[in-house]
């Protein structure tokens, strides 16, 4: 996207970061309650994105729309390719079915931007994620998605982090 394409996504106070939270929301009500993606997508932008989904972060941003839509789309597309990955890289003995389904949301969604989303840098994603998990979890949870994501990002984009 061009610089002009950035301010102007800015301008409007269109959020990626309040999208990802909807989005990891989104995926959780589907897992639970087996909702419809188009239904889920229909609910959340009629209801859900506007700025009531600051959910108090005082940015005042409302979430982007078209990244929620993609990143639930995305995941739904490629989820029986982005499951065994995230599975590789968990503990021992642990299994993506076994988790917390908030944190199987966040690393699904986490898997598919780091698949998809070339023109976002791996940290950006990463970040963004723990921060997701920062605001459903008080434990370990934010350090799992940070080991997880890293691994995934270093397999699916070699060299675009720095070394460990």
């Amino acid at each position: 996207m061009s610089a002009a394409g950035k301010a102007s996504r800015n301008h409007k106070g269109l959020s990626r970061s309040q999208a990802r939270l909807a989005a990891v929301q989104a995926l959780y009500q589907m897992d639970l309650a087996e909702t419809d993606l188009a239904a889920v997508i229909d609910q959340f932008k009629a209801h859900r994105l506007g700025s009531e989904a600051d959910n108090g972060t005082g940015t005042g941003a409302q979430a982007d729309p078209e990244h929620f839509a993609g990143v639930l789309e995305g995941v739904v597309r490629r989820q029986r390719e982005i499951d065994p990955m995230i599975d590789q890289q968990l503990a021992q003995g642990w299994r993506l079915t076994r988790i917390d389904s908030i944190l199987r949301a966040i690393l699904r969604a986490g898997a598919f931007e780091l698949i998809e989303l070339g023109d976002v840098p791996p940290r950006v994603i990463i970040s963004e994620y723990i921060d997701v998990a920062h605001a459903f979890f008080e434990g370990d949870e934010p350090r799992v998605v940070n080991g997880v994501l890293d691994s995934l990002a270093r397999k699916l984009r070699p060299g675009e982090l720095p070394e460990r």
